[in-house]
């Protein structure tokens, strides 16, 4: 089947690389929240117990669509008031940069439980081992601890950017130019919906077949050892 682009072929590209951008960029910052969450949600300190469950129940309990538009237009006022006490004329939150927070928040949050799962799937007496070999608690987060996790991890992880991937369509409604933007615009210009919009869906489930396959090698590297020892 060949698709009549009308010249919106580069402009498709475009938003193809900007929906690449904004997933790896979220994925990055839902990591970092996700693995805190994780690490606060297991401490037995109940504040940050309560702090990481908060996080977690508040994030996933709101749509994402809802928190691009909470965080794009909730921070007009912010940056207006940060922009007078630095007496700049203006400062303002780029889309990207709140499509970017939104994601990572919503990725942290459903991460946060995974990397908990993962967590707890540790059996003790590895760390109990680390400890009598004289380690550090950093050193047997870091050497003991992390590895085991990652690869626990890294299905549950790997559904979640799939999913990231394709919830970066919400950021074209605060006018970030990624694929579903272009798309709509190509509609709007061509008259032609269906045509446009098939393109789309066919990237799209191209992305998701390259990070399935990426998610292979992952998946196949984490276990190396792992194989290695129960062989």
């Amino acid at each position: 089947m060949i698709f009549d682009l009308h010249g919106f072929g580069p402009a498709l590209l475009a938003g193809t690389l900007m929906t690449i951008q904004l997933a790896l960029a979220s994925l990055a910052l839902g990591l970092v929240l996700g693995l805190l969450g994780a690490l606060a949600k297991t401490s037995p300190l109940k504040p940050l117990q309560w702090l990481g469950g908060t996080y977690s129940t508040l994030v996933r309990g709101v749509p994402e669509l809802l928190w691009v538009l909470l965080i794009y237009f909730g921070t007009v006022g912010l940056m207006r008031s940060l922009a007078d006490l630095l007496g700049m004329e203006s400062l303002e939150l780029s889309a990207f940069a709140a499509g970017t927070i939104a994601l990572g928040l919503c990725f942290g949050a459903y991460a946060t439980e995974v990397f908990r799962g993962a967590i707890l799937a540790i059996p003790k007496g590895h760390r109990e081992a680390g400890l009598a070999l004289g380690l550090s608690a950093p050193r047997i987060f870091w050497r003991l601890i992390l590895p085991q996790m990652w690869r626990i991890a890294l299905p549950g992880l790997g559904n979640l950017f799939m999913i990231l991937m394709k919830d970066t369509a919400l950021v074209s409604v605060i006018g970030l130019e990624e694929l579903m933007r272009r798309s709509q615009i190509a509609v709007t210009a061509s008259k032609e919906p269906f045509t446009f919009y098939m393109v789309a869906a066919l990237i799209y489930l191209g992305l998701t077949v390259v990070a399935m396959i990426g998610l292979h090698f992952l998946e196949r590297r984490a276990s190396r050892g792992f194989v290695r020892s129960a062989a």
